[in-house]
């Protein structure tokens, strides 16, 4: 007598009918499927042995059920998305992303800049006027722009002439040092260090020979076309300050009224 091939669950015989060996002995194809298969999520339906299964986190289904759910391709081979447990593909993903700002919602194609017209998408944006605007097309429009190289101010500057400059583009005409925070002066509207302005522009003392610079503060005595710092206005013999007091031009040299009397 031959010895018994049953099926594990049913107890059918298997000779001559197609079987499935499990660890816990062989199944007829229909006990195996209604023993060991899983439900397809979209048509809750078993996903038999024969065919092809995919599964995305906790859920499975027959391979022509996986699909996006709103345009039915087919997601077996193509990049997805899952959003509010709905199965999208890519294109469809990008046409439903929806953004939030101000109360109201936006599809994510519908949120563009008001100058260029771009997606703002994830990318910074300046609110104005219920206007939104990518950050480069808002500097463009209203941020000030540097009187020297007319490229807008994004963070600090400096004020001259009730103009914006860039910290960097405030420079001295004649050397080049930067000018912000600095004392400085100006000649035709161009802006110079102390020291450019006095070797330049500045008259020079009869005495010392440096540049009179009345910046600060500084005083400076005229006569005819000579000019003398406050502290080198002195008598040329007895070195006697003549600020304010009467004088005597002696040829190159100012004399005190006392020295211009004892004669040479």
């Amino acid at each position: 007598m031959s010895e018994s091939f049953d099926c594990a669950k049913c107890n059918e015989s298997l000779y001559g009918r197609k079987y499935i060996q499990t660890d816990s002995g062989p199944y007829c194809v229909p006990c195996y499927d209604n023993t060991f298969a899983n439900t397809c999520a979209e048509c809750q339906q078993l996903i038999g042995h024969d065919s092809r299964e995919l599964f995305y986190e906790d859920r499975h289904f027959h391979e022509g059920c996986f699909r996006c759910c709103r345009c039915q391709r087919s997601l077996a081979d193509e990049p997805f998305t899952c959003q509010d447990s709905e199965l999208l593909c890519n294109d469809c993903y990008c046409r439903s992303r929806k953004l939030e700002y101000g109360g109201q919602t936006w599809h994510e194609h519908c949120f563009l800049c008001s100058g260029c017209e771009q997606p703002l998408g994830s990318r910074s944006f300046v609110p104005d006027k219920g206007a939104h605007y990518c950050v480069p097309c808002y500097e463009n429009k209203f941020a000030p722009r540097c009187a020297r190289c007319s490229k807008t101010l994004t963070q600090g500057g400096v004020t001259y002439r009730d103009q914006p400059w860039h910290r960097e583009c405030l420079v001295c005409t004649g050397c080049q040092t930067p000018l912000a925070g600095q004392q400085f002066t100006s000649r035709d509207e161009d802006p110079y260090c102390v020291a450019c302005f006095g070797e330049l522009f500045a008259p020079k003392c009869s005495s010392c020979k440096r540049p009179i610079v009345g910046l600060g503060g500084g005083k400076y005595v005229s006569f005819e076309d000579r000019h003398w710092h406050h502290n080198c206005f002195s008598c040329a013999r007895c070195s006697t300050s003549l600020v304010g007091q009467g004088f005597v031009p002696d040829g190159d040299q100012v004399l005190c009224q006392g020295c211009s009397q004892a004669g040479p």
